[in-house]
């Protein structure tokens, strides 16, 4: 039987399935099935208010899940899905409690890699509906972006049953961009690779800078960290790990663990180089973040969730 196939019938049975998405990769659950949903909690160590995406195999699916859909949310779907963006919307009656964290809204995305929508089409095929799906490592610690890092953290954690899908190496590397789309202009709460200028050019909209008490993934001052110890713009010592751009010179004796060329460069290694850096027992990784804007943004937010052991 086809590796996908047999996953969608999986998660159809109330398994899990770690998958590759083009962010990083996901650990899903049938998200209409509360048992299962669970698990990812469990698994995961996760705090049970803390709401998960849905992951859908097309925009079409967007009226199952949500009630309220304003034109510029649909401007933004037919413009960058399948794709590294979630829409917040209010939330239809299947979209319960267990999976938006008690809120009144929910999470949707259509993910651009071809074996996320390969099983997201063959889940439907058997009724599904959608795929709940936060990054599958421990709350707080770094993403995954290989399928041999979700079985490094989470391996121990899954059931006979559960699958692991190898897609390969994620090519975003961050997580999505987070749009609140239940006002009348869209609200970023988690940057990422579709940017504040590229949100405008859809829509036509000035994005509402104000603040937002909506609980949503990724949000917390502490996430996405290693063991080690991370600090930005700081001078590396001897025996540091150390990650800058590649115009940057490795001072002596430190450890370099990336060197990108470009934004996406560094988005797509960051999380592999601060996973490397606990696989060497590196005890303090000295990171000097990107300027600018648009990508650079989305990084330095990682980064300083990173670097916050509060």
């Amino acid at each position: 039987m086809n590796e996908i196939v047999a996953s969608a019938k999986a998660l159809h049975a109330g398994q899990l399935v770690a998958f590759p998405t083009e962010t990083v990769y996901g650990l899903g659950a049938d998200a209409e099935n509360e048992k299962a949903v669970a698990r990812i909690y469990e698994a995961k160590g996760r705090p049970a208010d803390h709401p998960l995406i849905v992951h859908i195999a097309s925009k079409d699916q967007i009226s199952e899940w949500a009630t309220t859909v304003p034109k510029y949310a649909v401007e933004l779907a037919d413009t960058y899905w399948p794709g590294p963006m979630t829409l917040i919307l209010e939330r239809s009656q299947i979209a319960k409690d267990f999976v938006t964290g008690g809120q009144d809204s929910v999470g949707l995305r259509v993910p651009n890699h071809p074996v996320a929508l390969e099983l997201l089409q063959e889940f439907m095929k058997l009724g599904g509906r959608g795929v709940a799906a936060p990054s599958a490592n421990r709350f707080g610690k770094v993403s995954p972006t290989t399928a041999k890092a979700v079985q490094d953290e989470l391996g121990s954690y899954l059931e006979p049953g559960d699958v692991i899908l190898d897609g390969g190496n994620s090519d975003v590397g961050i997580e999505s961009t987070i749009i609140d789309c239940r006002a009348a202009s869209p609200k970023v709460l988690r940057p990422g690779a579709i940017t504040v200028e590229m949100i405008e050019q859809a829509t036509g909209l000035t994005l509402d800078k104000s603040g937002s008490n909506l609980r949503v993934s990724g949000a917390l001052e502490s996430h996405y960290a290693p063991a080690a110890r991370v600090v930005l713009d700081a001078q590396a010592l001897p025996g540091d790990g150390f990650i800058a751009m590649s115009n940057v010179e490795s001072p002596e004796g430190v450890i370099r663990l990336a060197s990108p060329a470009s934004l996406d460069e560094y988005a797509k290694v960051l999380y592999r180089s601060l996973r490397e850096a606990d696989e060497r027992s590196i005890i303090r990784v000295v990171v000097w973040q990107p300027t600018g804007d648009g990508l650079a943004i989305a990084i330095r937010d990682r980064l300083r969730r990173a670097s916050d052991k509060s």
